[in-house]
């Protein structure tokens, strides 16, 4: 408690609250928000199978508050409230659903919540949460301010490892002002004092005693247990729950179980409905059930004490008593669908009729649901309501089906399926639909649909399903998004470039003919990225085509702008750019139900700049919650050679190489394979053989870089990798062809230009030619990549100290040493203090001093004092002296004679 109200008090604030069934997570919450002083939100994710409603609990927590303060107190503190219609029908109608209109909601929410402050808003139960509430939840705590508390609860114990509940709260509890508290069981004392109140009494130890051994200090537990006279209790779970609700008179026990299959809560209009009792009769049976603790009143209906309650009273019905719970309850909504929430009735019915088996009403509802989903770009929950209508399909009559044909349903399927990231589902449902489609119009759809997900997947026949799509086509609108498609996935293929220019331009040209922003604006981004221009002027043709998406009806194009821009600034070296503009398309893609798709992508061009800012620790986080996600085969390649790189570079050698072959197996090196995922992969390998001390093996993965240029875009992955494969190089010959590769390649951003020239500082230490460090540094320092600048100051300290220049050496190390310390890229520190402590330990011969030894090699040249001196910056006279000290340390008679010993001890070159 103490926590939570010192969260209040520095609101902004988040807590997460999570703990085992019966844990008092609930209890905690609401006695906090009793004595919160601030305006109290409410709302509890809603159970029912697997087929859980989009934002429940917001629509929960707003009704609440028009309850309390009514409509129009809402409408003045927050004047475009309509757009909450989805939420809440008190509201207005809902519109059309659009590219913005999630967006805007979420907004929406969000600037009520502020203006409302103090606020807290308690989200309960989000271990039930559907993809829709999470995505809500997650953008409001990622964009909370003013005076805004938000408290989670969750059951741990039923977040298993496929659980998606679990990546966002290991991403959130990295955020500045989220805590998580988990709550522990009671001990003995607490067990004692909970009894107490419990019981209205002081408990004897014997009952303390027997309470706290059986319940282990779960509350719940100790609860139920509570009371029981000593009586022997069954071990299960089950039995134990029930026994409170055995003790309870017979007509609330029937009243309880049918509240219990209508879910944990239940409103009050909606049991009245379905049990068949008025008002008075309804609240006569419950009052036991709440004075026993077995239900608790919740805003305007009721729920169980603990889903486990909920759950063992449901589990002791008959089938035959499951059953016809079930109907009543669909019955219900169906004559009364403002019982439930708007946009909710049609996937309770859903829920309850294939609960009672009633397969052609659970279709018929089932497709409504879909619907309702499709318009909140709940994508996920979308799918299942489709697969849900196709497994009851072929069970139910042909009179008796949802009013469309199984082709449309397949269809759409295969659209959810490619949204919510399901790729290999959805070539599974327009393959099937291609079974069954008649004219060409719908072949040609389908076909563009299988094609672009089969090239999602590298599958070559992906390009003869796309090709064979347009060709059908007539031109016109179709057309030109068809083109604009086969463009964007022809340009990340090798030998693409003749037909991805050819497609652009079709594309761009009908586009602009039949006035289609969508296919003009896509190819617009796809030209942008494959002309071979510097980077500034792909920027800018980027920008250009921000105004043409107010036009466009694709959301995915906003996206892939989003993608595009910070790809390039990536590449300009403007880091912090890059950043900020993937996170607004992260938000972006959240907010349209494509966070573990484009939202992926996106993740990743925000790791690779903190990679090269030296932001490794927030970097790996970003990529551990994508891969949380479960995304898509070949963007879990990208994100594991990305943290791949961090592992080797800190000397975690056995993650890294674990990573790697986790990477190669979900990547492809066949004809379909693409730089982006083909070329990094390939510098890791390299990195990592040479942090085994394995430079041959590492030189073996360097000749993959030789082959013939054949993937677009390569250049912006080749250069880094052939900085790595030449510190694998040990003779010009082995350099020889990487130097040609290097030679066939532009360079035609700042990015690049840095990687050239460590390339050729490298190239010219492989031949012993002479070595210019002072660009690399300087192009390192410039792009603010404190890893590369550190690894080009050891290399200047190597050549430095190779060339007799221990001071510079020194020098150089000290600057490169907490660069890598900071890092904790120990391979890295080890080189440094290794060198370091050679030069420290190894003084110049003789005792002689960084400047003598200047003076020595001037000598050795055959110079005179004057000339010494003019070369050095000092006096004839500064000269005398240290010849003089060089005689003498060198105990010498001559110059001649102090140069011979000096190369017959070798120092001179130390």
């Amino acid at each position: 408690m103490k926590r939570l109200r010192k969260a209040l008090a520095e609101v902004p604030s988040i807590v997460l609250v999570g703990g085992e069934a019966g844990i008092g997570k609930t209890r905690l919450v609401r006695e906090f928000a009793e004595h919160a002083g601030a305006t109290v939100l409410s709302g509890g994710c809603v159970e029912l199978g697997s087929d859980g409603l989009p934002f429940a609990p917001f629509s929960a927590a707003l009704r609440g508050l028009v309850r309390e303060v009514g409509v129009e107190r809402v409408r003045e503190l927050l004047p475009g409230a309509s757009g909450l219609a989805r939420l809440l029908p008190e509201f207005g109608e809902a519109g059309e659903a659009g590219g913005e209109s999630r967006a805007r909601m979420f907004e929406l929410v969000l600037t009520l919540l502020e203006r409302l402050g103090p606020v807290v808003l308690v989200i309960e139960d989000a271990h039930w949460a559907d993809r829709s509430s999470r995505d809500l939840l997650e953008f409001l705590i990622r964009n909370l301010g003013g005076r805004v508390m938000i408290v989670v609860t969750y059951r741990s114990d039923a977040l298993d490892r496929a659980h998606p509940l679990r990546g966002l709260l290991a991403e959130l509890a990295r955020v500045q002002f989220v805590e998580r508290i988990e709550l522990r069981r009671f001990t003995r004392a607490e067990t004692r004092r909970l009894l107490h109140q419990t019981l209205g009494r002081e408990p004897d130890e014997a009952l303390v005693e027997q309470v706290f051994q059986r319940s282990e200090g779960n509350p719940l537990f100790a609860e139920a247990l509570a009371g029981i006279d000593g009586r022997l209790l069954p071990d299960s779970l089950r039995d134990l729950l029930l026994i409170g609700f055995q003790r309870l008179p017979e007509e609330t026990r029937e009243l309880l179980r049918v509240a219990a299959a209508g879910g944990t809560r239940f409103a009050h209009g909606l049991l009245t409905a379905v049990a068949g009792l008025d008002d008075m009769a309804l609240n006569r049976a419950l009052r036991p059930a709440v004075a026993a603790n077995v239900l608790v009143a919740d805003g305007d209906g009721y729920s169980f004490r603990h889903s486990l309650i909920r759950e063992a009273v449901y589990d002791d019905l008959l089938p035959g008593e499951l059953n016809g719970l079930h109907v009543r309850y669909a019955e219900a909504l169906t004559a009364q669908p403002s019982l439930v929430a708007p946009g909710r009735a049609a996937g309770e019915r859903a829920y309850h009729w294939y609960a009672a088996h009633e397969q052609a009403k659970a279709l018929e509802s089932a497709w409504e649901a879909a619907e309702d989903a499709a318009r909140q770009f709940a994508h996920a929950e979308a799918l299942r309501m489709l697969e849900r209508v196709l497994e009851l399909w072929d069970r139910v009559p042909d009179g008796r089906r949802a009013p469309v044909r199984r082709l449309e349903v397949l269809s759409r399927a295969a659209d959810f399926a490619a949204m919510a990231g399901e790729e290999e589902r959805g070539i599974q449902f327009a393959t099937e639909a291609l079974k069954e489609a008649e004219t060409p119009e719908e072949r040609a759809k389908l076909l563009g649909v299988r094609g672009h997900l089969a090239l999602g997947q590298n599958r070559l026949e992906g390009l003869d399903d796309m090709r064979g799509a347009i060709a059908a086509l007539p031109e016109g609108k179709v057309k030109a998004r068809a083109l604009a498609q086969l463009a964007v996935r022809l340009n990340k293929l090798p030998h693409g470039m003749p037909e991805t220019t050819a497609s652009v331009e079709e594309a761009l040209r009908i586009g602009w003919k039949v006035d289609d922003m969508t296919a003009v604006a896509s190819a617009l981004i796809t030209r942008a990225l494959r002309h071979p221009v510097p980077d500034a002027e792909r920027l800018a043709m980027l920008d250009e085509v921000e105004p043409l998406l107010s036009r466009s009806d694709d959301y995915d194009d906003v996206l892939r702008l989003e993608l595009a821009r910070s790809h390039v600034l990536e590449g300009m070296g403007r880091h912090e750019d890059a950043i900020r503009v993937a996170r607004l398309g992260i938000a972006k893609a959240e907010a349209y139900g494509l966070i573990r798709t484009t939202g992926t992508v996106l993740g990743i061009n925000v790791a690779e700049p903190m990679i090269a800012l030296g932001r490794w620790d927030e970097a790996l986080a970003v990529i551990e919650r994508a891969i949380e996600r479960r995304p898509l085969r070949r963007h879990r390649a990208g994100l594991r050679f990305m943290a791949g790189a961090v592992h080797i570079a800190r000397g975690e050698l056995d993650v890294a190489d674990v990573m790697l072959a986790s990477a190669w197996a979900t990547t492809t090196d066949g004809p379909l394979r693409r730089a982006e995922d083909y070329l990094p992969i390939v510098h890791m390998e390299i990195t990592l053989r040479l942090a085994e001390g394995r430079p041959d093996l590492a030189l073996a993965a360097a000749a993959r870089l030789i082959e013939p240029a054949d993937m677009s875009d390569e250049t912006r992955y080749t250069w880094p990798a052939l900085v790595a494969a030449v510190s694998a190089c040990a003779t010009p010959g082995d350099l020889a062809p990487f130097e040609a590769r290097a030679a066939a390649m532009e360079a035609r951003g700042e990015l690049q230009r840095a990687h050239r020239l460590t390339f050729e500082a490298h190239a010219a230490r492989i031949r012993r030619e002479p070595q210019d460090w002072a660009p690399v540094r300087q192009a390192w320092t410039d792009l603010s990549r404190p890893y590369d600048l550190a690894k080009a100051l050891h290399h200047s300290a190597e050549h430095a100290a190779a060339s007799g220049d221990r001071a510079a050496a020194l020098a150089f190390l000290a600057e490169a040493a907490p660069l890598a310390e900071s890092l904790r890229a120990k391979p890295l520190s080890a080189q440094i203090t290794a060198l370091r402590s050679r030069l420290r330990t190894t003084s110049p011969a003789h005792g002689l001093t960084p400047r003598e030894l200047e003076v020595l090699r001037a000598l050795a040249t055959g110079r005179s004092n004057r000339e010494i001196a003019e070369a050095l910056f000092i006096s004839a006279k500064t000269v005398s002296v240290h010849v003089s000290n060089i005689l003498a340390k060198l105990h010498a008679a001559t110059r001649t004679e102090a140069v011979a010993t000096a190369h017959q001890e070798g120092f001179l070159s130390a």
